[in-house]
């Protein structure tokens, strides 16, 4: 053989090891980018199930938060209103023991117009604040409203378990019981 063909061989040689060194590297790089291709994928994924969870997460906490609002401000609003309704229980107790004393000087001078007169302009400005006189005599017992004072015998027996005399009146402000009556029972 001759060098020329000699050299044209080895170059044709060269040349397909070349061609097989370079198809590998094909098949690989392919492969690589299938590969980054699917791990991008799954990356994404990933991130996407990750974000959907966090915003869960903070849509729940949200909920909660605003729930938690929510129950504050009724809670507020309630206490409000009961402060505004019973917010002059304290003044009412101590103007008590006052109109008992009213009443008394009103049975003692039942010919005084004036004493009377004052009496129920007061009674009915503390009406409209809302007080209000229990009415109890007669009626039966109910130890939630009234206290024993004292028992006495009945004189008939529809009479047993009723209130026969009240020694002090009870009163109720905005409906609920601001002092007991004292009142004396019949058994």
């Amino acid at each position: 053989m001759s060098k020329k063909e000699h050299n044209t061989a080895e170059a044709e040689e060269k040349k397909e090891q070349e061609q097989n060194l370079e198809q590998p590297v094909e098949q690989v790089e392919g492969q690589e980018e299938e590969n980054a291709a699917e791990a991008a994928e799954t990356t994404e994924a990933d991130k996407v199930q990750e974000l959907g969870e966090k915003l869960a997460a903070l849509n729940d906490k949200y909920l909660r938060l605003y729930s938690e609002y929510e129950n504050y401000r009724k809670r507020t609003a309630q206490e409000k209103a009961d402060l505004l309704l019973n917010g002059s229980r304290e003044m009412m107790k101590a103007v008590l023991p006052v109109i008992d004393d009213f009443e008394r000087a009103l049975a003692a001078t039942a010919n005084e117009e004036g004493v009377r007169l004052i009496y129920n302009k007061m009674m009915k400005i503390l009406e409209q604040k809302g007080l209000k006189a229990m009415e109890v005599k007669g009626e039966k017992f109910d130890e939630n409203l009234h206290e024993a004072i004292t028992r006495i015998p009945a004189a008939a027996e529809e009479q047993k378990g009723t209130v026969v005399d009240v020694v002090e009146k009870g009163y109720y402000l905005n409906d609920k019981v601001l002092r007991y009556a004292k009142v004396v029972v019949a058994f």
